[in-house]
């Protein structure tokens, strides 16, 4: 299956310079909850991937963590959307695991756990380090200019990486998603189409 995965902090809720340690400090970003009760709607697997290193650095825990995550998995489902699962990562960067974006650990594990198929998947971040580790699987990426996006450094961007694609925020990412998923349709029918024609 394709599915479209998210980062948290500055896609769909507001980034905070000394994280989101807790419920109360988690705000939705403005039409995120309604984006993804569009791809919901349009039967796209919402999966959020995300680094918590906060709670290695003892400002939260894991249990805080996952309870933020179950309060944000039931909001979003209150407006009509649906999130598959969520993946993080607690490590800090000087820790070197295989899950911290950049690595492309947890969208592996996706695809392990849940039979996810990258080449057909979409990421959206605000973050170089999103692109970086959408590119290494073949995921096509998405960054969208709330959170980090606008104050990311150009130079970050080096030329090896391949193209991605520039949002203003989720809302705008995803309407970009669906409108290329319905001109994939749309190609497909059309061929289909020549196939019976060429048959008869």
């Amino acid at each position: 299956m394709k599915a479209v995965f998210l980062d948290r902090d500055g896609v769909i809720c507001r980034n905070r310079n000394d994280y989101v340690k807790n419920w109360d400090e988690f705000q939705f970003l403005p039409h995120s909850r309604e984006a993804i009760a569009r791809l919901t709607e349009a039967g796209l697997p919402v999966i959020v991937i995300s680094n918590q290193s906060a709670i290695n650095r003892g400002l939260t825990s894991a249990d805080e963590v996952e309870n933020i995550h179950r309060h944000m998995i039931s909001e979003v489902k209150a407006w009509g959307g649906s999130i598959a699962r969520v993946y993080y990562c607690p490590h800090k960067p000087d820790e070197h695991c295989i899950c911290r974006k950049p690595q492309p650990g947890m969208l592996l594990q996706a695809a392990l756990e849940l039979g996810v198929n990258l080449d057909e998947s979409f990421l959206i971040g605000d973050a170089v380090t999103d692109i970086q580790a959408a590119q290494a699987v073949g995921v096509k990426a998405y960054l969208v200019m709330t959170g980090r996006g606008k104050r990311q450094d150009l130079g970050a961007f080096t030329p090896e990486m391949d193209c991605f694609n520039v949002a203003s925020n989720l809302w705008q990412a995803v309407d970009n998603i669906l409108k290329l998923e319905s001109l994939a349709t749309q190609h497909h029918k059309w061929a289909m189409v020549q196939r019976e024609m060429a048959r008869s």
